[in-house]
């Protein structure tokens, strides 16, 4: 997962998944414009394997938290030179980024996520898509009976404004009818990671652990509303 090389960096001309708008409103009477991208809503799913009691997360490298810490390097390394102001080198405007020196390690760029999925499939409710993710990314049959509707909210409202809704969903090891890992045709590369229980709030608020806010409000949420039926702590 973490050996990464031949980065290119170039204009995206077409997407699947993101097209970009400017658009010009008026409020209050003040013109105003603002750029953002139309993309797919998704769904993502917390999962609790009652038989080990622990979450069911997944990991894996995210090219645009790498890019982002690959940016960060760049311009620490320009101040340590004395040459913030030099202009991107003609090849590297060119997308010929792997040469550049002191690349951060492919880590950089890995997260720990709840299972998660594009609502791409018009055919499909938000629960089918789910039971979908799970099988496919973590390995597990869960009945849609068993998919309960935490809530939904919309993320990235600066730039997308896309939906994402969450489902909880607990599993025992009877469920598990594969390892998970993606869809290798989608050109999916995923860890499944079980985080313990009584570890999953130090987990959710250490800083130095990468995660998406999902994983964080997810946690939470379980703290509040399931571990008083189970009688556990999860030692927040």
């Amino acid at each position: 997962m973490e050996q990464i090389n031949n980065i290119q960096v170039v204009p995206c001309t077409s997407s699947n998944y993101l097209k970009p708008f400017r658009v010009h409103y008026s409020q209050n009477g003040t013109k105003k414009s603002w750029d953002f991208m139309r993309t797919h809503d998704s769904v993502s799913i917390l999962i609790f394997n009652t038989t080990s009691q622990c979450f069911i997360l997944v990991k894996q490298f995210r090219p645009a938290v790498y890019m982002c810490e690959w940016e960060k390097n760049q311009s620490t390394q320009a101040k340590e030179k004395g040459t913030e102001d030099t202009p991107v080198p003609e090849e590297e405007e060119k997308g010929e980024t792997e040469n550049h020196t002191h690349l951060p390690p492919a880590s950089a760029g890995v997260t720990y996520e709840l299972c998660a999925g594009l609502v791409d499939k018009p055919d499909l409710s938000l629960e089918e898509i789910a039971r979908q993710e799970v099988l496919e990314e973590c390995g597990y049959d869960v009945p849609l009976s068993k998919l309960r509707r935490i809530t939904s909210y919309r993320s990235g409202v600066g730039v997308t404004g896309a939906k994402q809704t969450i489902f909880y969903a607990e599993v025992s090891d009877e469920n598990c009818v594969g390892e998970g890992g993606g869809e290798p045709l989608e050109g999916e590369l995923i860890e499944v990671v079980k985080v313990p229980l009584q570890e999953a709030m130090k987990f959710a608020y250490d800083e130095n652990i990468p995660k998406t806010m999902g994983v964080i409000f997810s946690f939470i949420w379980f703290h509040s509303n399931v571990s008083p039926k189970f009688k556990i702590s999860t030692n927040v």
